[in-house]
């Protein structure tokens, strides 16, 4: 029982720790100016009130981790079609906020230490073809929950099945 309160305890501190550092951020750019950072935090903080709003709760960690993965994943998007309009100027605006962003999330998985997770699913869920990546990709995906790109998980796991 101990164990089990501690760690509801440490889940409810680290649940707010990225939102507050955000919320830090964004007053820090306020004061200092910094248009960039002002900008892009207050359209992360946009879409975490419309999650909490939608969901009638608090966010945990793992979700506003989420979105602001959500969020780079837009501004991605935003760039390929800036560069079919042939728009470098949105290029650089959109790359900056990604970089502005990917400060939030923990630290990125190597490939390496991706496949090893990927294998380690794979053994977990005894699968041995694509019809199985499904299950693959249930029980990994919260493992790496901000850590890799959802796209780029996707890829190595049909691979390994494949």
């Amino acid at each position: 029982l101990a164990y089990h309160l501690i760690s509801m305890k440490m889940g409810i501190m680290n649940k707010m720790n990225t939102k507050k550092q955000l919320e830090s951020d964004l007053k820090d750019a306020m004061r200092s100016g910094d248009d960039l950072r002002k900008r892009t935090l207050r359209m992360v903080f946009s879409a975490i009130k419309n999650a909490e709003i939608e969901r009638r709760n608090h966010l945990g960690e793992s979700d506003i981790l989420g979105i602001i993965q959500k969020e780079i994943k837009s501004r991605r998007e935003s760039i390929q079609d800036a560069e079919r309009a042939n728009r470098p100027d949105l290029v650089m605006s959109n790359q900056e906020e990604i970089s502005v962003l990917e400060a939030y999330l923990p630290k990125q998985l190597n490939d390496e230490e991706l496949a090893t997770l990927i294998r380690e699913a794979i053994a977990e869920t005894g699968a041995s073809s694509l019809n199985q990546m499904g299950q693959v990709m249930k029980v990994l995906m919260p493992r790496i929950k901000g850590r890799a790109d959802g796209g780029e998980v996707s890829r190595m796991v049909r691979k390994m099945l494949g």
